[in-house]
């Protein structure tokens, strides 16, 4: 089966922060709307053509949060053909871009608003440690491991024993994803950042420091997927869904087969196949970077590298504006923005850089672009593979 050329992304709309905030007064409902009504309106579309909706875990509202197609479709008057509340964590986005292309080649809807929104920071609700509950973090949680970042910091300090990583190494991802926020006017931190003021920040989890650690914000961000017909009727030029794959490993990180190794491998794979490029072909790749090493493992699972060679990989500004392999071009988690989940916010960048809408952080010329997702603890991905006429 093959998704290409089947779907587009018609529009994508994401909402203005102030030090990482929304407006103020504003409800997690309230901003997914505001972003709706941008996606939309960049599309040429309104609500009165949506008949599907995709989205997951609004943080900000306990218990109808665990509805959240259904409620968020009520909030804006929609009654949809197709429905999807898929939660994979931060990968479930881009799991959603493939949903909706699957459901729109099948008739299922013509056209589809992914959405999603959380007001963590205004109010405060950075929690996560307490919602990894489940049937095996029984076996990690009440042992003192502070999730989700004691998962991640675990896979750095095996990488660094079986590698040779080292901590110079994670700071070059931050470092080069602050390179592009200074780049970026929307972006929450906009401080110049060396390789030692990553080291000489506190140290969160070893060997993880503070700025190797994503942001806490909140923010909305809204896709619109649409048929390859319509899409030629919009008022953007279309950005063509390319291949797609997604898989999870395990939940808990005591689960995981290897630590060192994640559901990329799979869902990058599939998605390489489906798309019909290479390596090569792609011009820029924005990949969820919830934590350095996070950034660094899926680049290896993705082919960019070997296994074990991330580190040499990221040094030199590789990543960086006017590297090789321009990653995270907004800022990403790490500098932009990171609202709970982030990877809506990955998929509303690379739309914005295929249609060369980024100002001084154009990549030039950028034609296809890969962006992942990583859920849980490194549990999930889900790949997209994107381009343009």
């Amino acid at each position: 089966m093959t998704l290409k050329h089947m779907a587009a992304i018609v529009g994508v709309g994401d909402i203005g922060l102030q030090g990482g905030r929304v407006p103020a007064g504003k409800s997690v409902l309230q901003i997914q709307a505001m972003a709706a009504k941008v996606a939309l309106e960049d599309a040429g579309l309104s609500l009165k053509d949506v008949d599907g909706i995709l989205t997951t875990g609004m943080w900000g509202i306990p218990g109808p949060g665990t509805f959240p197609s259904m409620l968020m479709a009520e909030y804006l008057g929609i009654q949809p053909k197709f429905s999807d509340s898929t939660n994979i964590g931060g990968a479930s986005f881009e799991a959603h871009v493939g949903h909706a292309a699957a459901a729109i080649s099948a008739g299922l809807c013509e056209v589809a608003l992914i959405l999603y929104g959380s007001t963590q920071l205004t109010e405060r609700t950075r929690t996560l440690g307490a919602k990894f509950s489940g049937l095996t973090d029984q076996f990690v949680t009440p042992f003192g491991m502070p999730l989700p970042i004691g998962a991640y910091a675990l896979a750095a300090r095996r990488h660094m024993y079986q590698y040779g990583t080292t901590s110079e190494q994670l700071a070059e991802v931050a470092v080069s994803t602050r390179k592009w926020a200074l780049l970026n006017p929307q972006a929450t931190k906009r401080e110049p950042l060396s390789v030692s003021d990553v080291l000489s920040s506190p140290l969160i989890a070893d060997p993880l420091h503070l700025y190797d650690c994503c942001l806490v914000t909140d923010g909305a961000g809204a896709v619109v997927v649409t048929t390859s017909t319509r899409a030629r009727t919009c008022r953007r030029a279309p950005i063509w869904v390319l291949g797609h794959g997604e898989s999870h490993s395990h939940s808990s990180i005591q689960a995981a087969p290897d630590i060192t190794q994640t559901a990329a491998k799979l869902s990058g794979r599939n998605a390489f196949q489906m798309a019909g490029v290479m390596h090569e072909d792609v011009d820029l790749v924005e990949i969820y970077d919830s934590f350095t090493i996070t950034a660094l493992l899926t680049l290896e699972m993705l082919g960019f590298c070997g296994l074990g060679e991330g580190g040499p990989f990221v040094t030199g500004g590789r990543t960086a504006p006017g590297g090789e392999l321009p990653m995270n071009t907004n800022g990403g988690g790490l500098s932009y923005a990171h609202p709970g989940m982030y990877g809506i916010f990955l998929i509303i960048e690379a739309v914005r850089q295929l249609r060369g809408e980024c100002g001084t952080r154009q990549v030039p010329n950028a034609k296809i672009a890969l962006v992942n997702g990583t859920g849980l603890q490194l549990s999930s991905a889900s790949t997209c593979i994107l381009g343009r006429d």
